[in-house]
């Protein structure tokens, strides 16, 4: 199976720091209208939102994994719920490849793979340099239109 770049726990651990101080933000705008508590309380919460942050980052990257088998695109991912994905080419509807401003920044996109008939019908692989996205791009539309032929429906 094949992991995601490196590079993107920074994105993670940015996103996560960035809720950290939200938070800390908010804690401190309530504090000063309607309690009283120490300003060691909302450096508190930043400090331990951005720990969380990391741990979660590094955890979740070693959890990450996604491979092309025979006739599905595979995922593995989760930290809490881990989580298994198959996606059968059959289905596959179209593909993006994206790239945020803070992945551009990076280095980073990711794939967006839209499928037909289901619920939350997109799968998204984060964390790939933008050549190996165009490829998996390129790959995954290949196989969804060879695919067409062997479906039955």
């Amino acid at each position: 199976m094949e992991a995601l770049h490196p590079r993107i726990r920074l994105l993670w651990i940015a996103q996560a720091a960035l809720a950290a101080i939200v938070a800390g933000v908010a804690l401190a705008v309530v504090d000063a209208r309607v309690a009283s508590l120490p300003i060691a309380v909302p450096i508190g919460v930043v400090a331990i939102g951005a720990v969380l942050g990391i741990v979660y980052a590094v955890v979740l990257y070693r959890q990450w994994r996604f491979e092309l088998q025979d006739d599905a695109l595979y995922l593995e991912r989760g930290v809490i719920t881990f989580v298994e994905t198959a996606v059968p080419f059959v289905r596959v509807q179209h593909v993006d490849t994206q790239f945020g401003p803070v992945e551009r920044v990076l280095g980073l996109s990711s794939v967006v793979v839209y499928t037909a008939g289901s619920r939350n019908a997109d799968v998204r692989v984060p964390g790939l340099t933008p050549d190996r996205a165009r490829k998996l791009q390129n790959t995954l539309r290949e196989l969804a239109v060879d695919s067409e032929a062997d479906d039955g429906v």
